[in-house]
């Protein structure tokens, strides 16, 4: 095993943005410790990562429960074994599209369930294993509808509004100890979220987008790969546009 290598966290990481940074940070050999809902996708991302040479592990949790949460984070820190956690990288959320008047409640809950109360849970987790060794590097995922808005992405908007201003209060707070935090934020990416749009609707993005093209999940992977870099190391508490020119 290789400790000097740093070790990362990522959520979501069977498939989207967060199989794409599992892919991107295995080339640079990172230790990886992948989670996600389906186990067969993720069983296939780690055999993957492992082809190029990385350390992987994985565990099929649903972060929306946040007992299953729990006990994820004892496993990781079995895992760990004194090890310092390097960077967690929190990619797993939920889109739905629905005009308000729409909207079922369970639907409401269940947004912010696994956007929002799922995401604070993961980060005071990883925040209580990175405070030990005062060092490492929170990122989370927003989204440009966030601060641009969108019909019919009203409650999946302000689930990512909340997500951008827990990340700038949890960068002063963890600052000062060593710990770093950062979001991304993507305009439209082509994943499994967004696979319901016709082809006509992302013809009309991509004429609204100054790079006439719409996003790929490694563009936002090489994004995330830069800020747990060495070079990012005095960045933190920003909100990353990743988005093509879509907010200009």
């Amino acid at each position: 095993m290789n400790t000097s290598a740093p070790i990362t966290l990522i959520t979501g990481a069977s498939k989207g943005i967060g199989r794409a940074c599992a892919l991107m940070f295995a080339e640079q050999k990172h230790e990886l410790i992948l989670v996600a809902r389906d186990g067969e996708k993720l069983a296939e991302v780690t055999e993957a990562c492992k082809n190029f040479g990385a350390i992987a592990h994985y565990f099929v949790t649903d972060l929306s429960d946040s007992q299953s949460v729990v006990q994820l984070f004892k496993n990781i820190q079995c895992l760990l074994a004194n090890r310092p956690l390097s960077n967690a990288i929190h990619c797993a959320g939920q889109m739905r599209d629905a005009m308000l008047s729409m909207t079922r409640v369970n639907d409401v809950e269940s947004l912010l369930t696994i956007n929002v109360a799922a995401s604070i849970q993961i980060c005071q987790l990883v925040s209580r294993l990175m405070i030990r060794y005062k060092t490492g590097h929170l990122l989370l995922v927003s989204s440009k509808v966030a601060e641009v808005g969108s019909p019919g992405q009203s409650v999946y908007a302000a689930t990512k509004g909340a997500i951008s201003s827990f990340v700038k209060s949890l960068a002063k707070e963890l600052g000062p100890i060593g710990i770093r935090v950062n979001a991304i934020s993507p305009g439209f990416i082509e994943t499994d979220l967004t696979a319901h749009y016709s082809s006509q609707k992302k013809e009309q993005l991509k004429e609204s987008i100054s790079l006439r093209r719409l996003g790929q999940a490694e563009d936002v992977a090489s994004v995330a790969k830069f800020l747990c870099s060495k070079e990012a190391a005095y960045v933190t508490g920003h909100i990353m546009s990743v988005d093509g020119g879509l907010s200009l």
